[in-house]
């Protein structure tokens, strides 16, 4: 019988990890772009709503607005935390090459409910 060391041992278990983690390939054969300018968001236990639109209130004195919505992504609340986790990520470089963001908190579309 033989004895496994420790480093033999470890890229065993290094392998066997290696090998259950799946490569990904991603294609985007199929993949659109829009442009949004607005989003606003809706959740439920089991969802949470993006809606994406452009506010073309371009004067900025306008009592009310209109803003088309053009896109609904539908997330897990998983996938919600993994996008959440990923744009504070993507963001904090940005800041941290461009200097900080000024934003303004959107009022909630009507209709997006």
């Amino acid at each position: 019988m033989s004895q496994s060391t420790p480093s033999e041992t470890t890229r065993a278990q290094d392998t066997r990890q290696t090998s259950t983690t799946p490569k990904v390939n991603w294609d985007g054969s199929k993949m659109r772009s829009s442009y949004a300018n607005v989003c606003n968001v809706q959740s439920s236990r089991e969802e949470v709503v993006v809606y994406f639109g452009t506010n073309q209130a371009w004067k900025g004195d306008e009592e009310e607005i209109t803003v088309e919505l053009t896109d609904r992504i539908i997330l897990s609340p998983f996938a919600a935390q993994r996008l959440s986790e990923l744009l504070s990520r993507v963001l904090e470089q940005y800041q941290s090459r461009f200097g900080p963001l000024a934003t303004r908190t959107e009022a909630v579309p009507r209709g997006a409910n």
